[in-house]
């Protein structure tokens, strides 16, 4: 389910990167999508906590600094130029950081991959987004209850 959720909010990042505001979103895309109740409010919970605290969703845009990781040849044959891209899509919508993305290859390759592709690659973003432990967490709640909404 952290899955889905990721993208949710993969969605209201780039909505909200096309300045658009959180309540200005259409809803009923997701739920048209197949998406339920709880996953977008758990979405909107994210995106609005992080918001709440100050951190900056989408980075500013800065010609000429803009660097990405390239991978080695040994993490090639594990990591699929999909997945691969998918993580760099979620570190230009400002969602994971550097040091997240080479967290992320660092697991996928010390627990012994054979191959990764894209289904295994929202897995770890799902993981380091909801991980208890980030310094970024504020102590909330991961996910909403079946019934829980946010109004």
């Amino acid at each position: 389910m952290q899955e889905r959720i990721v993208e949710i909010i993969l969605f209201l990042v780039s909505e909200l990167k096309s300045n658009k505001q959180l309540s200005e979103v259409d809803v009923s895309l997701l739920t048209n999508s197949g998406y339920t109740q709880s996953e977008i409010s758990t979405a909107f919970s994210w995106v609005f906590e992080r918001m709440s605290i100050g951190q900056q969703l989408i980075s500013p845009e800065k010609s000429g600094e803009s660097s990405h990781r390239v991978l080695n040849e040994a993490e090639k044959l594990v990591i699929s130029s999909e997945a691969f891209g998918y993580v760099l899509q979620c570190h230009q919508l400002g969602l994971v950081s550097n040091a997240d993305i080479e967290t992320i290859i660092e697991r996928i390759m010390a627990a012994g991959f054979g191959a990764v592709g894209i289904p295994e690659m929202k897995s770890f973003v799902a993981g380091i987004l909801f991980d208890a432990n980030s310094p970024s967490n504020t102590g909330g709640r991961m996910s909403l209850g079946t019934n829980d909404t946010i109004h």
